[in-house]
């Protein structure tokens, strides 16, 4: 099983925290010789840049970074989920910001984790409300 993470970058964009975030799940991932990885992101920016390869974005280090990670002998997936459907994810984004600036990793999860981890394994999710 993966170990949880959390991060503080400091200030940056959405976009720059979603791509470094990934960017440390991929390496942690990897070094621990995981080889089949599913990823998820409530990011639908993200997912695009990653899969789109723009050659000009003001992020475009990280997503060179996030490919090469990426081209490497192993199968992952990266795909967009809401983030009500995925809790532990978000209690993890909101667990980086008072931390120091770094990152953390969360070998032995704490109740709360283990909380959103049951509700995320049972499929609990909240209604979202969309206006076109």
């Amino acid at each position: 099983m993966l170990p949880a993470f959390s991060t503080d970058l400091g200030d940056g964009s959405i976009t720059h925290v979603e791509l470094a975030g990934i960017k440390q799940g991929l390496r942690i991932a990897w070094d621990m010789g995981i080889r089949k990885l599913a990823f998820q992101t409530d990011s639908v920016t993200t997912v695009s840049l990653i899969q789109e390869d723009p050659s000009i974005h003001p992020h475009r280090m990280l997503l060179k970074s996030n490919r090469r990670f990426l081209s490497l002998e192993w199968e992952v997936t990266i795909e967009h989920v809401f983030w009500e459907g995925n809790f532990v994810g978000d209690f993890l984004a909101s667990r980086g910001h008072p931390l120091p600036v770094g990152l953390h990793m969360i070998d032995i999860p704490d109740p709360s984790l283990g909380y959103w981890l049951y509700y995320d394994t049972i499929g609990v999710q909240t209604p979202r409300l969309v206006i076109n």
